[in-house]
């Protein structure tokens, strides 16, 4: 049952494109989630219920910055919003007390609910996804130029200086597998080398807008 009160969610991801997508993900259910914050450069000094953490472009496999965020006294509750689910990170994660680990590809009433459960005192882990494309209503950088969620993260990490090692770390991809998204990417966008893609990536929108995590980091 649906708590009285809606439930306060701040969103932390350094991309503003991914963070309103999300953000209107709960359109149709104000009375149920509330947004209590989305732009970094506005401090939030108020408790909130859950922080939602999305992983895209995140150092999700460095769970320092999770950390900060439960031992935050402003967060609730931490949940990790993602499409990584292999079992050393669920792990990992939990084990740090994050109180929920979200898919990506759960339609909004879904998240709706497992948010709601999160904030009643349940832990909440998704079940591993088939692989599928994001829920409707995600965002992200280059969507409108046709590249895929995964694609994106690529060429955002790729924007951010990270080596393909580093990137295979960050998402938990094999090294093949990033190779193919960089080819993919490589051919949607025209780029002929990474010096060309990176440039790319700096114009339309791949370099993050803040570091939002800094927020959060020194307690309120």
């Amino acid at each position: 049952m649906p708590p009285s009160q809606p439930v306060t969610v701040a969103l932390v991801d350094d991309y503003d494109i991914v963070l309103k997508g999300l953000a209107h993900m709960f359109d149709h259910y104000r009375d149920r989630v509330l947004v209590a914050e989305i732009d970094a450069n506005t401090g939030l000094s108020d408790a909130t219920d859950i922080v939602l953490y999305d992983s895209f472009a995140q150092p999700e496999s460095d769970l320092s910055e999770l950390t900060a965020l439960v031992r935050n006294p402003r967060a609730g509750r931490v949940v990790v919003y993602t499409w990584n689910f292999q079992p050393a990170l669920i792990a990992d994660a939990l084990e740090r007390g994050v109180s929920g680990y979200l898919s990506k590809t759960l339609p909004a009433r879904d998240l709706v609910a497992a948010l709601e459960s999160v904030h009643a005192g349940e832990i909440v882990v998704s079940d591993p996804p088939k692989r599928a494309g994001s829920a409707p209503g995600l965002d992200w950088p280059g969507r409108r130029e046709g590249i895929t969620d995964r694609e994106s993260e690529i060429l955002a990490l790729i924007t951010q200086g990270k080596s393909n090692a580093e990137v295979a770390a960050l998402t938990y991809l094999s090294p093949n597998t990033v190779k193919s998204y960089i080819r993919s990417v490589y051919g949607k966008i025209g780029a002929e080398s990474r010096t060309q893609a990176v440039l790319w990536g700096v114009n339309h929108g791949f370099t993050p807008d803040h570091h939002r995590i800094d927020s959060w980091l020194g307690g309120p």
